[in-house]
């Protein structure tokens, strides 16, 4: 869960222009900031080849010419120029300030700029070109640009497990929130490394010595003695006294400066910062779909469901066959499950396993892999050969479609749970079911069976805190390569 919710990628140098830095100061921190450079310098080629590419692709499926016209290559050739100065705008060689979900809806907006800009200069050039031509190079320059940062999401990832891309961190506390947050970044791929504790003025709960190396009034030399790139801070062990050195030590030793809220966990595109009267404070924006937002919600529902059960009847009908011919009983499973405000209904599944398989159900509680309600068995005995096939890959959700289609269900949402699971449930557990469920979800894209019940949980609650259209689309964009992985499905 952490990862899932913490995964940034960290693509920028900790280094600002801000105020001139010693030559012991930036020898501390030249070789991070040289690794960050690079992967900057990478990134924005490859950014403006993406959208290079869409423009020319998308001239080629339109027109259906192999070579373009001279007007078309001298629009390519803006292509360099705007793509750096939008990409730039927008923020995107900051994202390991953001989530992927931020950095996902940025590259949307990125992507429309982008191409409303080349479509303005064409116009202005009097080379206008279609508008099939234009949506085509909108969303051919979207998934090259998604794809493009997935790529650099692994690269980082891998660069980061052999220690580089890495900011060696001073935690400012050394309370119980501090130990907690040494513990989140013992997973390297966020990209932090601990290298000590500094006590704050309001520690409750002292960690031993040999941790701590010094009192946050001493920061500016800890941060030299122990080559710091980033002061992480559990905010309930500072006071204002010492955020005050904190920020100073920010401008003058040139380091990242992180601050951990004691808020639920939200999208940073529902906060907003605001000062009031000389204190900072941080807005949470209520978060309830319009009427539009929902109806549009409910359209997309309805047209990719409709236009799915459409296109797979051909995969339906081969998978039918071969649940009927491997093993006797019914190609689809009913269930009734528990979805939106806690109604029931009856979800739609191929058959993955034997007739009678909920009376043998009891035979195996003794074998459950999974926490809490849950049943997860890796080497279930239940499952037909042709049922392990299909649970790999997810095929077997896939009537889930006409759940989708009557309203029953949606695209993302929580995994509607067993009316057993829900008797089992916390008071807290229940505001899952405050949204419609959904065939794929945060718990599907982030580990699926691998994840504990506890984190399954919190999954399907961050997601009802923060669901928007973007986030859907975010979710789904994610879905797909997970399925070809075939990550935690059993």
């Amino acid at each position: 869960m952490r990862r899932a919710l913490t995964e940034t990628v960290g693509l920028e140098p900790p280094f600002h222009s801000s105020l001139l830095i010693s030559p012991r100061m930036a020898g501390v921190r030249s070789d991070i900031s040289r690794q960050y450079r690079s992967h900057y310098v990478l990134m924005g080629i490859t950014d403006t080849l993406a959208v290079f590419f869409a423009l020319l692709l998308a001239y080629q499926l339109r027109f259906d010419e192999l070579l373009p016209t001279l007007d078309f290559w001298l629009l390519l050739l803006t292509v360099p120029l705007i793509t750096p100065v939008v990409y730039l705008t927008m923020r995107l060689y900051r994202v390991h300030q953001y989530s992927t979900a931020e950095e996902f809806r940025r590259i949307i907006v990125a992507i429309s700029l982008v191409i409303s800009a080349t479509v303005m200069v064409s116009f202005w050039s009097k080379a206008s070109f279609s508008r099939g031509w234009m949506l085509l190079s909108w969303g051919l320059g979207l998934i090259l640009a998604l794809s493009v940062r997935r790529l650099w999401h692994w690269r980082v990832r891998r660069t980061r497990l052999e220690g580089k891309l890495t900011f060696r961190t001073l935690i400012v506390g050394a309370n119980l929130e501090a130990e907690r947050l040494a513990a989140t970044m013992t997973t390297k791929e966020l990209g932090f490394l601990p290298v000590g504790f500094v006590s704050g003025g309001m520690d409750e709960l002292r960690l031993d010595d040999q941790r701590v190396v010094g009192p946050v009034g001493r920061i500016r030399e800890l941060i030299r003695e122990t080559k710091a790139d980033c002061l992480f801070v559990a905010s309930s062990a500072v006071t204002p006294e010492d955020v005050v050195q904190i920020m100073k030590a920010r401008r003058q030793e040139n380091v990242e400066v992180r601050f951990t809220a004691n808020l639920p966990t939200v999208l940073s595109s529902r906060l907003a910062p605001q000062t009031i009267g000389g204190v900072m404070t941080l807005s949470v924006n209520v978060l309830q779909l319009t009427r539009a937002q929902a109806a549009a919600k409910r359209a997309c529902d309805v047209l990719i469901s409709g236009l799915g059960l459409l296109a797979l009847l051909p995969l339906f009908a081969v998978v039918a066959a071969a649940i009927k011919l491997t093993s006797p009983g019914p190609v689809v499973f009913r269930q009734e499950r528990i979805g939106l405000r806690g109604r029931p209904f009856t979800l739609l599944k191929f058959r993955t396993m034997v007739v009678g398989a909920d009376l043998l159900l009891d035979t195996l509680r003794e074998q459950n892999e999974a926490d809490g309600p849950l049943f997860k068995l890796r080497q279930d005995p239940r499952v037909t050969r042709v049922g392990a096939l299909l649970r790999r890959y997810s095929i077997d959700e896939l009537p889930q479609l006409w759940n989708v289609l009557k309203g029953e269900m949606s695209l993302v949402g929580p995994r509607p749970p067993l009316a057993g699971e829900v008797a089992l449930y916390e008071e807290w557990q229940h505001d899952r079911l405050e949204v419609r469920p959904g065939i794929t979800g945060l718990w599907q894209v982030s580990g699926r069976s691998e994840l504990s019940f506890e984190d399954y949980v919190r999954l399907d609650l961050f997601y009802v805190e923060n669901w928007s259209i973007a986030y859907d689309l975010f979710i789904l964009s994610k879905t797909v390569p997970l399925l070809v992985s075939t990550r935690g499905a059993y």
